[in-house]
């Protein structure tokens, strides 16, 4: 398991080292030699180095100075008029070539060294041009991050796009989530001695494999525990798309309960043709899912281990209903809530969520948080990890907060997912996540079920991708291939 750091935890380890005695220019020394490392490996011919005055401009510096030791063809493009003490020693120790402006020579390597993870604004002015000097070269390698990134990973207006990064100390946040994953490229880790500490998983095969262990072979159904899906009165597709990927992920019972249309006003024709209605439904979907045991549910408890709900529900007083019904009355398992479950609760109360008796993960979009936490979407975009957290400890529940790089949050203990393709940005993804997610609550805890589902759904997605494309897949082809995707870790 990897872990990946905010820009806090990195400055705080930082403050950590110097404080155990590394100087600021022991740990400059030690990102540029790193950085000229990856440089020197990169370069077909001539480089410049675009460096700013803080300690990503120092890393520049050094790198610069340590390849044109070796007669390397580099130069340094600099417009800084402020320098960090450790900046301005670097930068006296460089005898290069230095530009004080923008050459009209074009560089077929370009290293950002501009800001790192010191800015906190939009890019503007002649650091605008400079980004557009970076950009033009054939090739370009950011040192540490990007510059023009933010700590969530959103581009603060204009960011550079990287072929590769050279990330000092250890992996950043900001590199694998939102944009970061489009503009870092190719990610290499420098080791620079930093006491780390905190930071969120990174999953890796090996982990999501352990949660996949060999099934003894004197084993049942009844081993591998019983898991529900819920329809509303909504879509009846997207219970379809989760009961799909349910029974793909080795529970051993997968049930839909369809609600019936009988109610107590009907005579006794309308309740007859109701019965009919909701039968003639129900051997639809068992010809479909053979596999699958479907029920009509009015009301009575759920007594399996996992039980989802939302996906195509529909919003209103009857999926508040159901919602209160199953806070008051589901016990002994996890219950995952998706689609118009979050839009209900938006609506009509979060603190609903307070009345649950069992452990609950919720799996909102972006846009689904923003409903739940009266944020605007860009706020939630900015800060993910810190909104899952707020959110996961301040109703006790697990948070799958999707996207490009999905966040999970179980209180302070934070979970990224680094697999996913472009091909799951489609109608239908996130209730065969829902699904395969509530599948694997049946025998794993909420938050080892929900950072399992999510990579290996995003495996899934990705395998696809390679088959198919990134425009053709649809949920159903994702579904598909979640059973290639656990073979595959």
């Amino acid at each position: 398991m990897k872990r990946a750091y905010t820009f806090q935890e990195i400055r705080e380890a930082e403050a950590r080292a110097i404080a155990q005695g590394t100087t600021a220019s022991a740990l400059m020394e030690r990102a540029g030699a790193a950085l000229a490392r990856e440089v020197e490996q990169e370069m077909r011919g001539d480089c410049i180095f675009v460096c700013g005055g803080g300690n990503n401009g120092g890393d520049g510096f050094v790198a610069a100075r340590l390849l044109a030791e070796k007669h390397l063809d580099v130069a340094v493009l600099c417009l800084a008029e402020h320098f960090t003490q450790a900046c301005e020693a670097a930068k006296g120790a460089y005898y290069g070539e230095l530009f004080n402006r923008i050459p009209r020579r074009r560089y077929s390597l370009v290293v950002d060294c501009l800001f790192g993870i010191g800015l906190n604004r939009p890019i503007e002015g002649e650091n605008l041009d400079l980004v557009t000097f970076i950009e033009s070269a054939d090739r370009v390698i950011a040192c540490d991050i990007p510059s023009g990134l933010s700590e969530g990973g959103v581009a603060l207006g204009c960011a550079v796009r990287a072929d590769v990064t050279v990330t000092m100390g250890a992996m950043k946040q900001a590199l694998l989530l939102a944009d970061g994953a489009d503009l870092c490229g190719k990610i290499c880790v420098a080791d620079i001695g930093l006491p780390l500490a905190g930071g969120a998983e990174v999953w890796e095969d090996a982990d999501v494999r352990a949660r996949f262990p060999r099934r003894k072979s004197h084993s049942n159904k009844g081993d591998y525990g019983s898991v529900s899906i819920l329809a509303g009165h909504g879509m009846l597709g997207a219970p379809l798309l989760s009961v799909g990927a349910a029974l793909k992920s080795g529970a051993g019972y997968t049930e839909l309960w369809l609600p019936s249309s009988a109610d107590a006003g009907m005579d006794a024709a309308q309740s007859a043709a109701a019965r009919a209605a909701d039968q003639a439904i129900c051997a639809t979907v068992t010809a479909k899912y053979p596999a699958c045991i479907v029920n009509l549910y009015d009301g009575e408890p759920f007594f399996c281990k996992a039980l989802a709900y939302g996906m195509g529900a529909g919003t209103g007083p009857l999926c508040k209903n159901t919602l209160e019904e199953i806070f008051s009355t589901y016990t002994c398992g996890t219950l995952v809530l998706d689609a118009d479950a979050l839009n209900t609760l938006a609506a009509c109360g979060v603190d609903m969520l307070r009345k649950k008796q069992c452990s609950v993960i919720v799996t909102p979009h972006p846009k689904e948080m923003s409903r739940l936490t009266d944020r605007p979407v860009g706020e939630v975009l900015s800060d993910p990890v810190g909104v899952a957290r707020a959110f996961s400890k301040q109703y006790g529940v697990v948070v799958v907060l999707k996207n490009n790089r999905t966040v999970i949050a179980e209180g302070d203990r934070i979970a990224i997912n680094p697999t996913g393709s472009p091909a799951l940005a489609k109608a239908g993804s996130g209730d065969a996540l829902a699904g395969f997610i509530t599948g694997l609550a049946a025998r794993l805890s909420p938050f080892e079920a929900a950072v399992v589902g999510c990579f290996i759904h995003g495996r899934a997605g990705e395998i696809a991708a390679e088959e198919m494309g990134e425009y053709a897949p649809d949920a159903t082809d994702i579904i598909a291939r979640l059973s290639s995707a656990m073979l595959s870790v």
